[in-house]
C-alpha cells in the first residue's frame, strides 16, 4: 500500500478530521471536555468488552470513563440498568379493532355517524346539555374514544365506528301537507311516519321541504353524509318545478338570475327554464344552490309573482324516481349511494347485507308503503220488513 493511500485512509477514519472532532466533542457527566479520539477509544473498549462477554455467555456493561469494566462488580449485582441505558421507546400506534382504528374523535361527529341525527342537530343537542360523557354534561369540542360512555337525553348510546355504520339512503316522494319533523304537537302527519323502521338506527333527512312543497326528499342512516350534503360549502344543485300565477316578464327572470337581496341575504337562481302553461299559470324549472327556508317562493315574491305549486324534482345528481308515487319511498341502489358519497367528498362504503329479520321487516314495510287514503263510509243497510 502506498503512503498516499495510507494517508487517505487515516484522514477518513472517524474523529480524525477537525470537523469530526468538533461534532464529537462534548462533556461527560464529570464536566471534562472530551475529544473525538477519546470517544473512539471508549467505543473500542466497549466493543472489546462486549465481544469477550459473548464468548463467556455473559453480558458486559459499558465501560466508564476510567476504561474499567463493571462486569462482575458486587455493587452492581441485582441492580437494574440505569434509565439512560434503556432503549428509547416509540409511541404505540392507535389500537386496532377489526379494520377500523380506535381513536378519539369529535363527539358530534361520532353521534351523527351513529345515526342519532345530523352533525348540526348533535351540536344543538350538546349545547343544550342533552349529551353526557361518562356521567358529565358534554361541551362542544369534546372528543370521545371507544371506552367512553355516552348518553343522549339520559339514554345510553352505542357509538359506532366508520366501518360499522351502514350507509343506507332512501328516496321519498313527499306529498303536500306533511311536515319534515319527527313529532308535531298539533298531531299533523310527518314524513317520518311513512318511512321503513330501523333497529338501532334512525333516518336523517337530507334537507327539508315546507308543508306546502312536495317532491324529492332524501333520507340516510349516515349523519356525516347528511351533514356534508346539506352544508352550503358543498354547493349542490336543487331543481324545482314551479307553477307561477301572473304574467312573468323577461326582466323578472333576469333579476332572479342576477340576484335579489332578501331579508337573510342575497339569493339567486342559477338557471330558469320555461315549461309552458295555461291562462295565468305558467310552469318553470328553476335551479338553486342552497336550501334556505322558502327561498324559491321568496325569490318569486320579490318580483310580485305568487307560487301556486312547488315540487322538488332533483337533488344533486339524483332525480325523483317515477316508481315512487306521492307518499311512497324507494331504496336507492349502491351505485346511486356511491355517487352521492362522491358528491359529498366521502369514501364509498358498502352497506352490509340485511339480516333475515331486517329483510322480513323491510318487505312488510314495502307492502305498506303506499299512502293510506281515507275510505268512504259504507252505506248503512236497512232491513226490509218481512
Amino acid at each position: 500500500m502506498s503512503k498516499t493511500d495510507s494517508d487517505k485512509r487515516k484522514t477518513s477514519r472517524p474523529g480524525s478530521s477537525q470537523a469530526g472532532n468538533k461534532q464529537a466533542g462534548g462533556k461527560h457527566a464529570g464536566g471534562k471536555a472530551v475529544t473525538g479520539k477519546a470517544f473512539a477509544d471508549k467505543n473500542f473498549a466497549d466493543k472489546s468488552a462486549a465481544d469477550a462477554a459473548d464468548k463467556r455467555g455473559e453480558q458486559a456493561r459499558p465501560t466508564r470513563d476510567t476504561g474499567k469494566s463493571t462486569r462482575g462488580s458486587k455493587a452492581n449485582v441485582g441492580k437494574k440498568p440505569a434509565a439512560a441505558d434503556a432503549p428509547e421507546l416509540r409511541p404505540l400506534p392507535p389500537q386496532a379493532k377489526g379494520d377500523k382504528l380506535v381513536e378519539d374523535e369529535k363527539l358530534q361527529k361520532v353521534l351523527a355517524r351513529s345515526g342519532l341525527g345530523s352533525r348540526r342537530e348533535m351540536e344543538v343537542a350538546i349545547s343544550a346539555g342533552r349529551v353526557k360523557v361518562n356521567g358529565k354534561v358534554a361541551q362542544l369540542g369534546d372528543r370521545v374514544g371507544p371506552r367512553d360512555q355516552v348518553s343522549l337525553d339520559d339514554r345510553p348510546q352505542s357509538l359506532k365506528g366508520a366501518e360499522e355504520t351502514a350507509r343506507r339512503v332512501i328516496m321519498y316522494n313527499k306529498p303536500e301537507g306533511e311536515l319534515c319533523t319527527r313529532k308535531d304537537p298539533e298531531g299533523r302527519r310527518t314524513v317520518f311516519e311513512r318511512l321503513p323502521r330501523l333497529k338501532g338506527e334512525r333516518w336523517i333527512a337530507i334537507g327539508r321541504l315546507d308543508i306546502n312543497t312536495s317532491g324529492l326528499l332524501l333520507f340516510t342512516t349516515d349523519g356525516e353524509l347528511a351533514n356534508r350534503l346539506m352544508h352550503p360549502s358543498t354547493q349542490i344543485e336543487r331543481e324545482y318545478a314551479v307553477r307561477v300565477m301572473g304574467e312573468v316578464k323577461r326582466e323578472h327572470v333576469v333579476n332572479m338570475v342576477n340576484g335579489v337581496m332578501l331579508e337573510d341575504g342575497p339569493a339567486r337562481f342559477t338557471d330558469v327554464q320555461e315549461f309552458g302553461g295555461e291562462g295565468i299559470n305558467s310552469w318553470f324549472h328553476v335551479v338553486i344552490m342552497e336550501g334556505r327556508n322558502r327561498e324559491v317562493r321568496r325569490l318569486w315574491d320579490s318580483q310580485g309573482l305568487t307560487v301556486s305549486r312547488l315540487k322538488r324534482v332533483r337533488y344533486g345528481n339524483i332525480f325523483l324516481d317515477k316508481r315512487a308515487r306521492a307518499g311512497e319511498w324507494v331504496e336507492m341502489e349502491q351505485s346511486e349511494i356511491d355517487e352521492l358519497s362522491t358528491l359529498a367528498g366521502l369514501e364509498h362504503r358498502k352497506a352490509p347485507a340485511l339480516t333475515p329479520d331486517e329483510q322480513n321487516r323491510w318487505s312488510r314495510d314495502k307492502q305498506k308503503r303506499r299512502p293510506v287514503r281515507a275510505m268512504k263510509k259504507p252505506p248503512q243497510r236497512t232491513r226490509k220488513p218481512r
